[in-house]
């Protein structure tokens, strides 16, 4: 009798502990909580891991191995052939050395969609109505401070850059302040998930936008996507709304355009130096600020952590996925996708 598969988990553990021991009883468990890159590279040396066939690498196991880079996804045994990540972004797993050895890796894009709306929203309104002052003013005792009016969201254009399920929900949730949406992707949207939005060039994304918001994932094509040339071409007084990653924008860039009026106010749950903030945005009022709380909440973290195990059993068992990433799709070697 062939001894069951290994699948080893990296990082911790919140809200899905009891399910993760479950799998005890088709699975051997490894774990890896908490260590350094050394060891767990070590540990790849030495055999330990030598007949895993996946893992789960937990949203903030970058602070134990390190980013899943070149070097790491090397080091890895040839019976590893699935990396289940929980996060949606993953700009710190090198997919395409993991494409070379023919690892699979997933994502967790559908778990995050509603709360990360919900945030883009909350950051929208706060921005649109300018509230960072009279909020700062209120607690320092000045009631309304040097407040200024704001803007309504009906009948503003709202442009999506990256209409992928964070955007569509964002869509979903703009429509009953009355925005018109416009978006701009990769490829245009089937017309059935478009829900009247309006596909159209980037730079008319960029023009015609009153709000523009930012879902679209990091990498190496899309890192500062919106810099100063890109500012240059929006609406004067624009919005910019980022709930995606911070490095989508060049934030001195983004600075200037706040100094100069081209941004009337942004509202940012992501920065590009995380934890580090451009000190032009902290002393900026009219920025809205969040210290990456866009998947904050209890329901959608557990529910990250339960997709993540779920992918990683339908590849162990079956050869699948639910939420493979969008840079494998559609390679010859790459798991089944099915609906998650």
């Amino acid at each position: 009798m062939s001894p069951p598969p290994t699948i080893l988990l990296i990082g911790g553990l919140t809200h899905s502990n009891e399910e993760w021991k479950a799998l005890a009883s088709k699975y051997t468990l490894l774990e890896f909580r908490e260590g350094t890159r050394q060891q767990f590279l070590e540990n790849c040396a030495n055999g330990t891991y030598a007949a895993v066939r996946g893992c789960y690498r937990s949203n903030n196991s970058t602070s134990v191995t390190g980013p899943f880079d070149r070097e790491l996804v090397a080091a890895l045994p040839e019976s590893w052939k699935f990396v289940a990540h929980n996060g949606a972004g993953y700009d710190n797993i090198d997919v395409d050395a993991c494409s070379a050895r023919r690892i699979a890796v997933s994502s967790t894009p559908v778990a995050v969609d509603d709360a990360t709306a919900d945030t883009g929203i909350f950051l929208m309104l706060g921005a649109l109505r300018q509230v960072h002052e009279p909020l700062t003013a209120l607690r320092e005792g000045r009631w309304k401070g040097r407040s200024r009016l704001g803007h309504d969201p009906r009948g503003k254009v709202l442009g999506i850059l990256g209409m992928g399920g964070i955007g569509r929900a964002m869509a979903h949730r703009a429509r009953s302040f009355g925005m018109h949406i416009i978006y701009h992707n990769r490829r245009r949207l089937d017309p059935s998930l478009e829900k009247g939005a309006a596909y159209v060039a980037f730079d008319e994304l960029l023009a015609r936008s009153d709000v523009l918001s930012l879902n679209l994932a990091l990498n190496a094509q899309t890192r500062h996507i919106i810099a100063a040339a890109e500012l240059a071409k929006t609406k004067k007084g624009v919005v910019l709304v980022n709930t995606a990653r911070g490095a989508l924008v060049d934030e001195a860039a983004l600075v200037d355009a706040l100094g100069s009026g081209q941004v009337s106010a942004v509202g940012l749950d992501v920065y590009e130096d995380e934890p580090r903030i451009h000190p032009g945005l902290v002393a900026s009022d009219r920025a809205f600020l969040l210290p990456h709380l866009g998947t904050s909440t209890y329901e959608t973290q557990r529910g990250m952590e339960l997709l993540v195990l779920r992918n990683l059993e339908a590849a162990v068992d079956r050869g699948e996925m639910l939420t493979l990433v969008n840079e494998q799709k559609g390679l010859e070697w790459a798991p089944k996708e099915v609906d998650p």
